[in-house]
């Protein structure tokens, strides 16, 4: 006979009321979840029966297995059933519980799990549950959309570092090529003095060497006539005694000392670093600042190791954090935090530059009013006319135009200089109070009716300002 089929009731077990996961049956003969059964020993912290307390020995419950078996062929058959019926009640699914986030019948709702839950219709529901889900949705197609750009954005930089690498390690030969050629000018100078100095002492040599020689050669004429004379007989010898004794008077000198007419190695190779170095040093400049590319707005180039800016058509370079984009500027590489620092600008003939100095922080992709309250202590050349960026602007009277600006930062003291680099005439004076790392600002303008680019160039300084640890002297 075929086996009569188990109720949907005695598939729920009595613990958690849902359908049976690995059930075991106890002495007493009702069944439970294994799990649901370990969770209630552990609170009870004692072997008994969740449905009646009767006491279970302490081997391990068996699992049921023809009750497993039911259990798992009630789910299966449930996986193919009406989507619109509850598995448990056979009625319509027609309320959602969000606590439990599932639709349910309206006899779940009345039932234990669910009395207590927040329930609402499928239709309200799904309608609040779509949006939830689409805004969720936009979010995340908001932040694909900003990781492909960022992702993009970053195979740019990676690509970019690769020229910046071809650009600097082409500058880097150039400079060290110039630096070549000077220290081989140099060698070919010393050898050059040198090949002087041995063809000078050379024919002095010479010289002596033919007078000795035309002596030498006296010297010996004497001799050999004195001897001829010796061997003949008395009478002969006595006949030129006059003559032969007028002969052997030597009116030939000693012969010369010659002074310094050896190479003089002390004087070729004495210091001869030093003495490079100190013509190398007429031939070095040193710049107090040097700009920053990646501070750059893409419409500036560089040039005379970083020292000069000027306006240019748009560079291929990406849009780093660092990156001044909202103006047309550049920053210093290096910032300050305390103490005396200067530096000069030729500013030359240009229009509408802007000089000075920002701090850190100052917004650098998007625009602002540049005053000492967003961060900016500089003075702008507009239309012929010089003003410091005050809130509102001052305008700087000054009898000629200068064309060297000198810039004194004294952090310590919150001031900023800039006065006329010809004649030391103070143009203006600013007085504030920094609490953050203060950077050389430069923005360089046109020329000529706007139409070529007239650079910004930082004026060098002689090194006999400049001390062992390159700084400058004040």
């Amino acid at each position: 006979m075929a086996a009569s089929p188990i109720a949907k009731g005695d598939l729920l077990c009595p613990q958690c009321t849902e359908i049976y996961v690995f059930p075991v049956r106890l002495q007493c003969g009702h069944n439970i979840c294994k799990v649901c059964l370990k969770k209630f020993w552990d609170w009870k912290q004692t072997r008994e029966c969740p449905v009646c307390g009767v006491m279970s020995v302490p081997t391990r419950p068996p699992i049921n297995l023809p009750l497993k078996i039911a259990a798992d062929h009630f789910k299966e058959e449930s996986r193919s059933h009406a989507e619109d019926t509850c598995l448990l009640h056979n009625k319509k699914l027609e309320i959602f519980c969000h606590n439990d986030e599932e639709p349910i019948c309206p006899a779940c709702r009345s039932s234990r799990q669910h009395n207590v839950h927040e329930c609402c219709s499928l239709e309200e529901a799904a309608q609040q549950k779509r949006t939830d889900i689409s805004e969720k949705l936009d979010l995340l197609k908001k932040k694909l959309k900003e990781m492909t750009k960022t992702k993009e954005q970053w195979e740019g930089t990676k690509q970019y570092i690769k020229t910046q690498v071809q650009l600097t390690e082409r500058e880097i030969k150039e400079e060290f090529k110039k630096l070549h050629q000077f220290l081989e000018d140099e060698e070919a100078n010393h050898l050059k003095q040198l090949q002087q100095e041995e063809e000078v002492k050379t024919q002095v040599m010479c010289r002596k060497l033919d007078h000795i020689e035309s002596q030498i050669k006296a010297l010996r004429t004497v001799i050999g006539d004195t001897e001829r004379v010796l061997a003949e007989k008395d009478l002969p010898f006595l006949w030129d005694y006059k003559t032969t004794k007028k002969g052997v008077k030597c009116n030939i000198g000693d012969p010369e000392c010659i002074r310094d007419i050896l190479i003089n190695p002390a004087k070729t190779l004495g210091s001869l670093k030093f003495r490079v170095w100190k013509s190398m040093s007429t031939a070095v400049q040193y710049v107090p600042v040097t700009l920053d590319p990646n501070t750059a707005h893409p419409n500036l180039k560089f040039s005379e190791e970083l020292t000069q800016v000027q306006f240019c058509s748009k560079q291929p370079v990406p849009d780093n954090l660092e990156r001044c984009t909202s103006r047309v500027c550049v920053l210093a590489a290096a910032g300050y935090v305390s103490g005396k620092h200067s530096w000069t600008v030729d500013v030359g003939q240009g229009k509408n530059w802007s000089i000075g100095v920002v701090s850190e922080s100052i917004k650098r992709k998007t625009s602002v009013f540049p005053c000492p309250l967003e961060g900016f202590w500089i003075i702008v050349q507009q239309s012929d006319s010089l003003c410091a960026q005050t809130s509102p602007l001052t305008k700087l009277v000054l009898k000629t135009s200068p064309r060297r600006i000198s810039i004194e930062l004294d952090y310590d003291k919150g001031k900023v200089l800039f006065s006329n680099a010809d004649d030391s005439t103070l143009i203006h004076k600013f007085k504030d109070k920094f609490t953050e790392r203060i950077f050389p600002y430069f923005s360089p303008g046109l020329y000529d009716e706007y139409k070529i680019s007239h650079p910004l160039i930082i004026c060098p300084r002689p090194l006999s300002e400049v001390d062992g640890r390159l700084g400058v002297k004040m």
